[in-house]
């Protein structure tokens, strides 16, 4: 190849990079590729669903329970215990959110890396970016629950204060009881009647 057809040939590779660098440039900026997901670190498929509070997700082929940090839907699954108020509200609220997945788990260097039951404890970032423990308090399925130390817990009970204000939720179909310690149960099964 003559040195002329040779840099011909050069010139017009750097030329086509540099369109295809500009290219993919402007598509980030224009969300061009936003179906392609990127997945990031620490997320993973859903395996299947617990409850409203709880999933279960597949870590390098082996299945691991996820309790969600800082909230408390009510019991669909709880042995001896009775399906609460709003609990399958809340589980298919999770379902819903989630979708297909996958999600993405952050630790919080407050709380435990795992609960009495062995569950890791997570918070629980949906595709779109948003934090689900969040979402859950905020449109009132679930508690916030201050039992353990947690990074978000001031968050979380303003999402609480909010939703029960609104009476958004749980907060306007059962009857949730304080507790001792600042959080919430359900003392009871049946949703609130209209008078």
């Amino acid at each position: 190849m003559s040195r002329y057809k040779y840099r011909r040939v050069h010139g017009w590779t750097a030329v086509a990079l540099l369109v295809i660098s500009l290219l993919i440039t402007l598509g980030q900026q224009h969300g061009w590729f936003s179906s392609v997901t990127q997945l990031q670190p620490g997320t993973y498929s859903i395996d299947h669903f617990v409850d409203g509070d709880t999933i279960a997700v597949n870590m390098a082929g082996k299945t691991e329970d996820v309790r969600f940090i800082g909230v408390d839907t009510p019991e669909t699954h709880k042995p001896n215990t009775p399906v609460e108020c709003y609990g399958p509200e809340a589980a298919a609220y999770t379902k819903a959110e989630i979708g297909i997945g996958p999600v993405r788990l952050v630790s919080d260097s407050l709380s435990t890396d795992r609960d009495r039951y062995g569950r890791l404890l997570r918070y629980v970032y949906l595709p779109d970016g948003k934090l689900l423990e969040d979402q859950l308090i905020r449109n009132g399925y679930g508690f916030y629950y201050p039992y353990f130390p947690f990074t978000k817990s001031s968050q979380f009970a303003a999402d609480e204060k909010q939703a029960q204000t609104h009476k958004l939720g749980l907060w306007a179909h059962c009857h949730p009881t304080p507790t001792d310690q600042g959080g919430y149960k359900m003392n009871q099964t049946e949703p609130k009647t209209n008078q």
